[in-house]
Protein backbone atom coordinates (compact mmCIF):
# COMPACT_ATOMS: atom_id res chain seq x y z
CA UNK A 1 0.00 0.00 0.00
CA UNK A 2 1.33 3.42 -0.92
CA UNK A 3 1.79 5.91 1.92
CA UNK A 4 -1.12 8.34 2.30
CA UNK A 5 -0.04 10.71 5.08
CA UNK A 6 -0.61 14.46 4.81
CA UNK A 7 3.01 15.31 4.01
CA UNK A 8 6.14 13.19 3.86
CA UNK A 9 9.75 13.96 3.06
CA UNK A 10 12.69 11.61 2.63
CA UNK A 11 15.47 11.58 5.22
CA UNK A 12 18.06 14.34 4.94
CA UNK A 13 20.68 11.83 3.81
CA UNK A 14 18.39 10.60 1.06
CA UNK A 15 17.68 14.12 -0.14
CA UNK A 16 21.38 14.94 -0.25
CA UNK A 17 22.18 11.78 -2.17
CA UNK A 18 19.37 12.41 -4.64
CA UNK A 19 20.50 16.02 -5.11
CA UNK A 20 24.11 14.99 -5.70
CA UNK A 21 23.03 12.25 -8.10
CA UNK A 22 20.86 14.71 -10.03
CA UNK A 23 23.78 17.13 -10.39
CA UNK A 24 26.07 14.32 -11.57
CA UNK A 25 23.48 13.18 -14.10
CA UNK A 26 23.38 16.70 -15.50
CA UNK A 27 27.17 17.05 -15.59
CA UNK A 28 27.62 13.71 -17.33
CA UNK A 29 25.76 15.15 -20.32
CA UNK A 30 28.23 18.00 -20.74
CA UNK A 31 31.12 16.13 -22.43
CA UNK A 32 28.73 15.53 -25.33
CA UNK A 33 28.32 19.27 -25.77
CA UNK A 34 31.81 19.37 -27.28
CA UNK A 35 30.53 17.44 -30.27
CA UNK A 36 29.34 19.29 -33.36
CA UNK A 37 25.64 19.15 -34.14
CA UNK A 38 24.28 15.69 -34.89
CA UNK A 39 22.02 14.86 -37.88
CA UNK A 40 18.69 14.78 -36.03
CA UNK A 41 19.48 17.93 -34.07
CA UNK A 42 20.45 19.68 -37.30
CA UNK A 43 17.33 18.48 -39.07
CA UNK A 44 15.00 19.55 -36.27
CA UNK A 45 16.70 22.95 -36.15
CA UNK A 46 16.36 23.43 -39.91
CA UNK A 47 12.69 22.47 -39.72
CA UNK A 48 12.11 24.88 -36.84
CA UNK A 49 13.90 27.79 -38.49
CA UNK A 50 12.02 27.39 -41.78
CA UNK A 51 8.67 26.58 -40.15
CA UNK A 52 5.71 28.00 -42.08
CA UNK A 53 2.67 25.70 -41.97
CA UNK A 54 0.50 25.04 -45.00
CA UNK A 55 -2.78 23.11 -45.36
CA UNK A 56 -1.06 19.96 -46.59
CA UNK A 57 2.30 20.49 -44.87
CA UNK A 58 2.73 20.68 -41.11
CA UNK A 59 6.05 22.51 -41.26
CA UNK A 60 6.19 23.89 -44.79
CA UNK A 61 9.72 23.87 -46.21
CA UNK A 62 10.83 20.57 -44.71
CA UNK A 63 8.99 17.38 -43.74
CA UNK A 64 9.51 15.45 -40.53
CA UNK A 65 7.43 12.85 -38.72
CA UNK A 66 7.49 14.54 -35.32
CA UNK A 67 4.80 16.36 -33.31
CA UNK A 68 4.62 20.18 -33.25
CA UNK A 69 5.48 20.54 -29.51
CA UNK A 70 8.93 19.04 -30.14
CA UNK A 71 9.67 21.40 -33.02
CA UNK A 72 8.29 24.31 -30.97
CA UNK A 73 10.68 23.42 -28.13
CA UNK A 74 13.60 23.21 -30.59
CA UNK A 75 12.63 26.60 -32.03
CA UNK A 76 12.41 28.22 -28.59
CA UNK A 77 15.72 26.72 -27.51
CA UNK A 78 17.38 27.88 -30.73
CA UNK A 79 16.10 31.41 -30.19
CA UNK A 80 17.49 31.46 -26.65
CA UNK A 81 20.94 29.99 -27.13
CA UNK A 82 21.44 28.69 -30.65
CA UNK A 83 21.18 25.26 -32.19
CA UNK A 84 23.11 23.41 -29.45
CA UNK A 85 21.32 25.00 -26.51
CA UNK A 86 18.84 22.12 -26.63
CA UNK A 87 21.64 19.99 -25.14
CA UNK A 88 21.63 22.24 -22.08
CA UNK A 89 17.88 21.71 -21.87
CA UNK A 90 18.44 17.95 -22.03
CA UNK A 91 21.12 18.08 -19.33
CA UNK A 92 18.83 19.99 -16.97
CA UNK A 93 16.09 17.52 -17.86
CA UNK A 94 18.33 14.66 -16.70
CA UNK A 95 18.65 16.28 -13.29
CA UNK A 96 14.89 16.71 -13.06
CA UNK A 97 14.45 13.10 -14.16
CA UNK A 98 16.52 11.84 -11.23
CA UNK A 99 14.56 13.95 -8.76
CA UNK A 100 11.23 12.79 -10.21
CA UNK A 101 12.37 9.16 -10.16
CA UNK A 102 13.47 9.44 -6.55
CA UNK A 103 10.20 11.02 -5.44
CA UNK A 104 8.21 8.40 -7.34
CA UNK A 105 10.17 5.62 -5.65
CA UNK A 106 9.80 7.26 -2.24
CA UNK A 107 6.05 7.43 -2.57
CA UNK A 108 6.02 3.74 -3.50
CA UNK A 109 8.45 2.25 -0.98
CA UNK A 110 10.30 4.85 1.09
CA UNK A 111 13.85 6.14 1.51
CA UNK A 112 15.89 3.14 0.44
CA UNK A 113 13.90 2.75 -2.76
CA UNK A 114 14.32 6.47 -3.46
CA UNK A 115 18.08 6.36 -3.07
CA UNK A 116 18.73 3.33 -5.26
CA UNK A 117 16.19 4.31 -7.88
CA UNK A 118 17.83 7.72 -8.24
CA UNK A 119 21.24 6.07 -8.67
CA UNK A 120 19.99 3.53 -11.21
CA UNK A 121 18.09 6.17 -13.17
CA UNK A 122 21.10 8.47 -13.45
CA UNK A 123 23.40 5.61 -14.43
CA UNK A 124 21.32 4.17 -17.24
CA UNK A 125 20.28 7.56 -18.62
CA UNK A 126 23.83 8.89 -18.92
CA UNK A 127 25.48 5.69 -20.15
CA UNK A 128 27.46 6.63 -23.25
CA UNK A 129 26.70 3.26 -24.87
CA UNK A 130 23.21 4.66 -25.51
CA UNK A 131 23.77 8.32 -26.45
CA UNK A 132 25.49 11.07 -24.52
CA UNK A 133 25.51 13.67 -27.29
CA UNK A 134 22.30 14.34 -29.20
CA UNK A 135 19.27 15.94 -27.57
CA UNK A 136 16.20 14.43 -29.21
CA UNK A 137 12.68 13.43 -28.31
CA UNK A 138 13.71 10.46 -26.15
CA UNK A 139 15.99 12.32 -23.73
CA UNK A 140 13.67 15.33 -23.68
CA UNK A 141 10.55 13.26 -23.08
CA UNK A 142 11.50 10.83 -20.31
CA UNK A 143 11.73 13.48 -17.54
CA UNK A 144 8.20 14.53 -18.46
CA UNK A 145 6.96 10.92 -18.34
CA UNK A 146 8.49 10.15 -14.95
CA UNK A 147 7.23 13.44 -13.50
CA UNK A 148 3.74 12.40 -14.59
CA UNK A 149 4.26 9.17 -12.57
CA UNK A 150 5.20 11.29 -9.57
CA UNK A 151 2.11 13.50 -9.81
CA UNK A 152 -0.22 10.53 -10.26
CA UNK A 153 1.08 9.02 -7.02
CA UNK A 154 0.89 12.39 -5.26
CA UNK A 155 -2.79 12.56 -6.22
CA UNK A 156 -3.42 9.27 -4.42
CA UNK A 157 -1.28 10.30 -1.45
CA UNK A 158 -3.26 13.46 -0.66
CA UNK A 159 -6.69 12.22 -1.71
CA UNK A 160 -8.04 11.66 1.78
CA UNK A 161 -6.73 14.87 3.32
CA UNK A 162 -7.11 17.27 0.38
CA UNK A 163 -9.35 16.13 -2.49
CA UNK A 164 -8.90 19.45 -4.28
CA UNK A 165 -5.13 19.14 -4.25
CA UNK A 166 -5.49 15.55 -5.45
CA UNK A 167 -7.48 16.79 -8.42
CA UNK A 168 -4.73 19.27 -9.27
CA UNK A 169 -2.07 16.57 -9.09
CA UNK A 170 -4.15 14.29 -11.31
CA UNK A 171 -4.65 17.08 -13.84
CA UNK A 172 -0.91 17.76 -13.83
CA UNK A 173 -0.19 14.09 -14.38
CA UNK A 174 -2.54 13.96 -17.35
CA UNK A 175 -1.09 17.17 -18.76
CA UNK A 176 2.48 15.88 -18.60
CA UNK A 177 1.48 12.45 -19.86
CA UNK A 178 0.06 14.00 -23.02
CA UNK A 179 2.87 16.54 -23.30
CA UNK A 180 5.39 13.68 -23.43
CA UNK A 181 3.56 12.34 -26.50
CA UNK A 182 4.10 15.76 -28.05
CA UNK A 183 7.85 15.30 -27.64
CA UNK A 184 7.98 11.68 -28.88
CA UNK A 185 4.75 10.23 -30.15
CA UNK A 186 5.23 6.74 -28.72
CA UNK A 187 5.81 7.99 -25.15
CA UNK A 188 2.32 7.18 -23.89
CA UNK A 189 3.50 5.58 -20.66
CA UNK A 190 2.62 8.55 -18.49
CA UNK A 191 -1.03 8.16 -19.45
CA UNK A 192 -0.85 4.37 -19.19
CA UNK A 193 0.66 4.51 -15.70
CA UNK A 194 -1.87 7.00 -14.36
CA UNK A 195 -4.79 5.11 -15.85
CA UNK A 196 -3.78 1.71 -14.48
CA UNK A 197 -2.86 3.05 -11.04
CA UNK A 198 -6.28 4.65 -10.70
CA UNK A 199 -8.18 1.67 -12.09
CA UNK A 200 -6.46 -0.96 -9.96
CA UNK A 201 -6.73 1.25 -6.87
CA UNK A 202 -10.49 1.45 -7.41
CA UNK A 203 -10.84 -2.26 -8.14
CA UNK A 204 -8.85 -3.04 -4.99
CA UNK A 205 -11.04 -0.66 -2.97
CA UNK A 206 -8.07 1.52 -2.04
CA UNK A 207 -10.08 4.45 -3.35
CA UNK A 208 -13.80 4.78 -3.96
CA UNK A 209 -15.29 4.71 -7.44
CA UNK A 210 -16.44 8.26 -6.90
CA UNK A 211 -12.84 9.32 -6.27
CA UNK A 212 -11.76 7.31 -9.30
CA UNK A 213 -14.09 9.18 -11.63
CA UNK A 214 -13.10 12.55 -10.19
CA UNK A 215 -9.38 11.89 -10.51
CA UNK A 216 -9.79 10.30 -13.95
CA UNK A 217 -11.81 13.28 -15.11
CA UNK A 218 -9.18 15.69 -13.82
CA UNK A 219 -6.43 13.70 -15.56
CA UNK A 220 -8.35 13.67 -18.83
CA UNK A 221 -8.93 17.41 -18.55
CA UNK A 222 -5.20 17.94 -18.02
CA UNK A 223 -4.38 15.71 -20.98
CA UNK A 224 -6.82 17.63 -23.16
CA UNK A 225 -4.85 20.87 -22.72
CA UNK A 226 -1.72 20.05 -24.81
CA UNK A 227 -3.79 18.01 -27.26
CA UNK A 228 -6.32 20.79 -27.66
CA UNK A 229 -3.57 23.38 -28.00
CA UNK A 230 -1.95 21.41 -30.83
CA UNK A 231 -5.24 20.89 -32.66
CA UNK A 232 -6.20 24.52 -32.08
CA UNK A 233 -2.88 25.69 -33.50
CA UNK A 234 -3.40 23.54 -36.60
CA UNK A 235 -6.87 24.96 -37.18
CA UNK A 236 -5.66 28.53 -36.63
CA UNK A 237 -2.69 28.01 -38.98
CA UNK A 238 -4.87 26.41 -41.63
CA UNK A 239 -3.24 22.97 -41.40
CA UNK A 240 -5.57 20.10 -42.20
CA UNK A 241 -6.01 17.73 -39.28
CA UNK A 242 -5.31 14.76 -41.53
CA UNK A 243 -1.95 16.38 -42.28
CA UNK A 244 -1.19 16.47 -38.57
CA UNK A 245 -2.30 12.86 -38.13
CA UNK A 246 -0.20 11.57 -41.02
CA UNK A 247 2.95 13.36 -39.85
CA UNK A 248 2.62 12.18 -36.25
CA UNK A 249 1.14 8.68 -36.61
CA UNK A 250 0.06 7.78 -40.15
CA UNK A 251 3.60 7.83 -41.49
CA UNK A 252 4.80 5.36 -38.86
CA UNK A 253 2.87 2.44 -40.38
CA UNK A 254 4.09 3.53 -43.79
CA UNK A 255 7.65 3.64 -42.47
CA UNK A 256 7.41 0.10 -41.11
CA UNK A 257 6.39 -1.10 -44.57
CA UNK A 258 9.39 0.68 -46.07
CA UNK A 259 11.77 -0.88 -43.55
CA UNK A 260 10.23 -4.34 -44.04
CA UNK A 261 10.68 -4.16 -47.80
CA UNK A 262 14.35 -3.17 -47.58
CA UNK A 263 17.30 -5.40 -46.91
CA UNK A 264 17.14 -6.43 -43.23
CA UNK A 265 20.89 -6.66 -42.60
CA UNK A 266 21.47 -3.19 -41.16
CA UNK A 267 18.38 -3.05 -38.89
CA UNK A 268 19.01 -6.56 -37.60
CA UNK A 269 22.62 -5.69 -36.87
CA UNK A 270 21.51 -2.63 -34.91
CA UNK A 271 18.90 -4.76 -33.10
CA UNK A 272 21.61 -7.15 -31.95
CA UNK A 273 23.73 -4.23 -30.79
CA UNK A 274 20.72 -2.80 -28.98
CA UNK A 275 20.15 -6.09 -27.16
CA UNK A 276 23.79 -6.19 -26.04
CA UNK A 277 23.65 -2.61 -24.76
CA UNK A 278 20.33 -3.33 -23.05
CA UNK A 279 22.12 -5.96 -20.95
CA UNK A 280 25.47 -4.16 -20.59
CA UNK A 281 23.91 -1.00 -19.16
CA UNK A 282 22.08 -2.99 -16.48
CA UNK A 283 18.63 -2.07 -17.78
CA UNK A 284 17.71 -5.63 -18.72
CA UNK A 285 18.95 -6.97 -15.39
CA UNK A 286 16.90 -4.48 -13.36
CA UNK A 287 13.75 -5.26 -15.33
CA UNK A 288 14.40 -9.02 -15.14
CA UNK A 289 14.85 -8.92 -11.36
CA UNK A 290 11.56 -7.06 -11.01
CA UNK A 291 9.82 -9.75 -13.08
CA UNK A 292 11.36 -12.47 -10.93
CA UNK A 293 9.96 -10.73 -7.85
CA UNK A 294 6.68 -9.63 -9.35
CA UNK A 295 4.65 -11.66 -6.84
CA UNK A 296 6.28 -9.79 -3.98
CA UNK A 297 5.66 -6.48 -5.74
CA UNK A 298 2.03 -7.48 -6.30
CA UNK A 299 1.51 -8.28 -2.62
CA UNK A 300 3.02 -5.00 -1.41
CA UNK A 301 2.18 -2.48 -4.16
CA UNK A 302 -0.61 -3.96 -6.25
CA UNK A 303 -1.70 -0.91 -8.27
CA UNK A 304 1.82 0.26 -9.06
CA UNK A 305 2.89 -3.26 -10.05
CA UNK A 306 0.11 -3.55 -12.62
CA UNK A 307 0.94 -0.05 -13.89
CA UNK A 308 4.63 -0.98 -14.13
CA UNK A 309 3.79 -4.00 -16.28
CA UNK A 310 1.65 -1.77 -18.50
CA UNK A 311 4.52 0.68 -18.82
CA UNK A 312 6.92 -2.16 -19.68
CA UNK A 313 4.57 -3.38 -22.42
CA UNK A 314 4.06 0.09 -23.90
CA UNK A 315 7.74 1.05 -23.72
CA UNK A 316 8.85 -2.33 -25.07
CA UNK A 317 6.41 -2.09 -27.96
CA UNK A 318 7.78 1.36 -28.76
CA UNK A 319 11.29 -0.02 -29.06
CA UNK A 320 10.29 -3.05 -31.14
CA UNK A 321 7.94 -1.18 -33.46
CA UNK A 322 10.47 1.58 -34.04
CA UNK A 323 11.90 -0.71 -36.70
CA UNK A 324 15.29 0.93 -37.15
CA UNK A 325 16.66 0.04 -33.68
CA UNK A 326 18.83 3.07 -33.09
CA UNK A 327 20.58 3.17 -29.71
CA UNK A 328 18.58 6.13 -28.29
CA UNK A 329 15.48 3.91 -28.46
CA UNK A 330 16.67 2.45 -25.15
CA UNK A 331 16.11 5.79 -23.42
CA UNK A 332 12.41 5.12 -23.88
CA UNK A 333 12.78 2.22 -21.41
CA UNK A 334 14.09 4.45 -18.60
CA UNK A 335 10.58 4.99 -17.12
CA UNK A 336 10.22 1.20 -16.91
CA UNK A 337 13.58 0.97 -15.13
CA UNK A 338 12.43 3.63 -12.64
CA UNK A 339 9.35 1.64 -11.67
CA UNK A 340 11.07 -1.74 -11.59
CA UNK A 341 13.82 -0.43 -9.33
CA UNK A 342 11.36 1.40 -7.09
CA UNK A 343 9.21 -1.67 -6.54
CA UNK A 344 12.05 -3.96 -5.47
CA UNK A 345 15.00 -1.83 -4.23
CA UNK A 346 13.27 -1.06 -0.93
CA UNK A 347 12.28 -4.66 -0.21
CA UNK A 348 13.83 -6.31 2.83
CA UNK A 349 16.33 -9.12 2.58
CA UNK A 350 17.92 -10.52 -0.55
CA UNK A 351 15.35 -9.01 -2.91
CA UNK A 352 16.30 -5.46 -2.11
CA UNK A 353 20.03 -6.18 -1.83
CA UNK A 354 20.22 -7.76 -5.26
CA UNK A 355 18.36 -4.81 -6.83
CA UNK A 356 20.83 -2.50 -5.11
CA UNK A 357 23.70 -4.55 -6.54
CA UNK A 358 22.15 -4.24 -10.00
CA UNK A 359 21.95 -0.47 -9.54
CA UNK A 360 25.64 -0.60 -8.61
CA UNK A 361 26.34 -2.59 -11.78
CA UNK A 362 24.57 0.14 -13.78
CA UNK A 363 26.82 2.75 -12.14
CA UNK A 364 29.95 0.73 -12.95
CA UNK A 365 28.80 0.32 -16.55
CA UNK A 366 28.17 4.05 -16.79
CA UNK A 367 31.61 4.93 -15.43
CA UNK A 368 33.46 2.47 -17.67
CA UNK A 369 31.57 3.56 -20.77
CA UNK A 370 32.07 7.26 -19.99
CA UNK A 371 35.81 6.87 -19.46
CA UNK A 372 36.14 4.83 -22.63
CA UNK A 373 34.05 7.26 -24.64
CA UNK A 374 35.99 10.32 -23.49
CA UNK A 375 39.33 8.58 -24.12
CA UNK A 376 38.17 7.54 -27.58
CA UNK A 377 37.14 11.06 -28.47
CA UNK A 378 40.34 12.61 -27.13
CA UNK A 379 42.27 10.41 -29.55
CA UNK A 380 39.96 11.43 -32.41
CA UNK A 381 38.84 7.86 -32.98
CA UNK A 382 35.37 8.84 -34.16
CA UNK A 383 35.54 12.30 -35.76
CA UNK A 384 32.18 13.60 -37.05
CA UNK A 385 33.66 14.27 -40.49
CA UNK A 386 30.32 14.90 -42.23
CA UNK A 387 30.28 18.48 -40.99
CA UNK A 388 33.60 19.13 -42.73
CA UNK A 389 31.96 18.32 -46.05
CA UNK A 390 29.28 20.90 -45.36
CA UNK A 391 31.78 23.49 -44.16
CA UNK A 392 33.94 23.01 -47.25
CA UNK A 393 30.92 23.66 -49.48
CA UNK A 394 30.07 26.72 -47.40
CA UNK A 395 33.57 28.10 -48.03
CA UNK A 396 33.13 28.07 -51.82
CA UNK A 397 29.37 28.64 -52.13
CA UNK A 398 27.88 31.93 -53.29
CA UNK A 399 24.71 33.75 -52.19
CA UNK A 400 21.61 32.01 -53.49
CA UNK A 401 23.21 28.57 -53.67
CA UNK A 402 21.18 25.60 -52.42
CA UNK A 403 22.04 22.02 -51.55
CA UNK A 404 20.55 18.52 -51.44
CA UNK A 405 22.19 15.64 -49.59
CA UNK A 406 21.16 12.19 -50.77
CA UNK A 407 20.93 9.87 -47.79
CA UNK A 408 19.53 12.22 -45.19
CA UNK A 409 22.50 13.90 -43.48
CA UNK A 410 20.94 17.12 -42.24
CA UNK A 411 24.18 18.03 -40.44
CA UNK A 412 25.84 18.51 -43.84
CA UNK A 413 23.03 20.82 -44.93
CA UNK A 414 23.27 22.70 -41.63
CA UNK A 415 27.06 23.06 -41.81
CA UNK A 416 26.86 24.34 -45.38
CA UNK A 417 24.68 27.24 -44.32
CA UNK A 418 22.54 26.66 -47.42
CA UNK A 419 18.88 25.82 -47.71
CA UNK A 420 17.58 22.70 -49.40
CA UNK A 421 14.83 22.82 -52.06
CA UNK A 422 14.07 19.16 -51.32
CA UNK A 423 11.73 18.72 -48.37
CA UNK A 424 13.24 15.48 -47.07
CA UNK A 425 16.23 15.86 -44.75
CA UNK A 426 16.01 12.25 -43.49
CA UNK A 427 16.31 9.05 -45.51
CA UNK A 428 13.27 7.23 -44.11
CA UNK A 429 10.75 9.99 -45.00
CA UNK A 430 12.40 10.20 -48.43
CA UNK A 431 11.96 6.48 -48.98
CA UNK A 432 8.42 6.57 -47.62
CA UNK A 433 7.05 9.72 -49.26
CA UNK A 434 9.16 9.71 -52.43
CA UNK A 435 9.63 5.96 -52.95
CA UNK A 436 10.68 6.07 -56.60
CA UNK A 437 12.56 9.37 -56.19
CA UNK A 438 10.30 11.00 -58.77
CA UNK A 439 10.09 14.20 -56.70
CA UNK A 440 13.87 14.34 -56.30
CA UNK A 441 14.58 13.62 -59.95
CA UNK A 442 11.94 16.16 -61.00
CA UNK A 443 13.64 18.74 -58.77
CA UNK A 444 17.05 18.05 -60.30
CA UNK A 445 15.62 18.65 -63.78
CA UNK A 446 13.66 21.79 -62.81
CA UNK A 447 14.52 25.48 -62.54
CA UNK A 448 14.70 25.01 -58.74
CA UNK A 449 17.50 22.44 -59.02
CA UNK A 450 19.99 22.64 -56.12
CA UNK A 451 23.38 24.14 -56.84
CA UNK A 452 25.11 21.37 -54.92
CA UNK A 453 24.30 17.67 -54.64
CA UNK A 454 26.11 15.39 -52.19
CA UNK A 455 25.90 11.61 -52.54
CA UNK A 456 26.29 10.75 -48.86
CA UNK A 457 24.72 7.31 -49.47
CA UNK A 458 25.47 5.07 -52.41
CA UNK A 459 22.73 5.03 -55.05
CA UNK A 460 22.57 1.23 -54.83
CA UNK A 461 21.33 1.46 -51.24
CA UNK A 462 17.74 0.55 -50.35
CA UNK A 463 17.52 -1.92 -53.24
CA UNK A 464 18.64 0.75 -55.72
CA UNK A 465 15.16 2.24 -56.15
CA UNK A 466 15.29 5.21 -58.49
CA UNK A 467 18.99 4.75 -59.24
CA UNK A 468 18.86 4.89 -63.09
CA UNK A 469 16.70 8.03 -63.18
CA UNK A 470 18.81 9.75 -60.53
CA UNK A 471 22.09 8.94 -62.27
CA UNK A 472 20.68 10.12 -65.62
CA UNK A 473 19.53 13.44 -64.15
CA UNK A 474 22.93 14.03 -62.57
CA UNK A 475 24.72 13.17 -65.81
CA UNK A 476 22.58 15.63 -67.77
CA UNK A 477 22.77 18.64 -65.46
CA UNK A 478 25.65 18.15 -63.00
CA UNK A 479 29.37 17.52 -62.98
CA UNK A 480 31.46 15.79 -60.34
CA UNK A 481 33.12 18.56 -58.36
CA UNK A 482 35.22 17.07 -55.59
CA UNK A 483 34.88 14.50 -52.87
CA UNK A 484 33.59 14.91 -49.35
CA UNK A 485 34.87 13.13 -46.28
CA UNK A 486 34.50 9.39 -46.57
CA UNK A 487 34.99 9.66 -50.34
CA UNK A 488 31.40 10.76 -50.87
CA UNK A 489 30.96 12.51 -54.23
CA UNK A 490 29.99 16.17 -54.55
CA UNK A 491 28.29 17.42 -57.70
CA UNK A 492 27.64 20.98 -58.84
CA UNK A 493 25.39 22.34 -61.58
CA UNK A 494 27.15 22.58 -64.92
CA UNK A 495 25.69 26.06 -65.40
CA UNK A 496 27.60 27.62 -62.47
CA UNK A 497 31.26 28.29 -61.81
CA UNK A 498 32.39 27.36 -58.30
CA UNK A 499 35.71 26.44 -56.71
CA UNK A 500 36.20 22.82 -55.76
CA UNK A 501 35.38 22.20 -52.05
CA UNK A 502 38.30 20.62 -50.21
CA UNK A 503 37.25 19.42 -46.75
CA UNK A 504 40.03 18.93 -44.20
CA UNK A 505 38.73 15.64 -42.87
CA UNK A 506 41.68 14.93 -40.57
CA UNK A 507 41.78 18.12 -38.55
CA UNK A 508 41.15 17.89 -34.76
CA UNK A 509 37.61 18.64 -33.77
CA UNK A 510 37.15 18.12 -30.01
CA UNK A 511 37.70 21.14 -27.79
Amino acid sequence: MMRTSRFTLPEIGTRRLVGLTAVLAMLLRFPGMMWPIRPDEAGFTLVARAWHPEPDSLYGTYWVDRPPPLIALIKLSDMIGGALFIRVVAAVGCALLVVAAARTAYLIAGDRAARWTAVATAAVTTNTMIDSVAAKGEILGIPVVVTSFWLALEALRVLEVSPRKAMLFAAGSGFLGMLAIGLKQNMATGLAFGGFVLLVSALGKEISWGAFWKLAGAALLGAAIPLGATIGWCLAAGVHLETLWYAVYGFRSHALDVIANDEAGAPLGRARQLAIIFVATGMALIIAWFLVNIRHAWRTHRAVTVAAVAVLVVDGAGVVLGGSYWRPYLLGLVPTVVLCAALVAGAPGVRGRIMQLLAGFAVLSCLVSTIGWVASNLTGAEPPTEIYTGQAIKDVAEPGDTIVVYGGRADIVFASGLSSPYEHLWSLPMRGNDPDLSDLVGLLRSDEAPTWFVGQVDFTSWNGVGQPKLEAALADRYELHGMGCGEHPIWVLKSVDRAVPTPDCDRPWLW
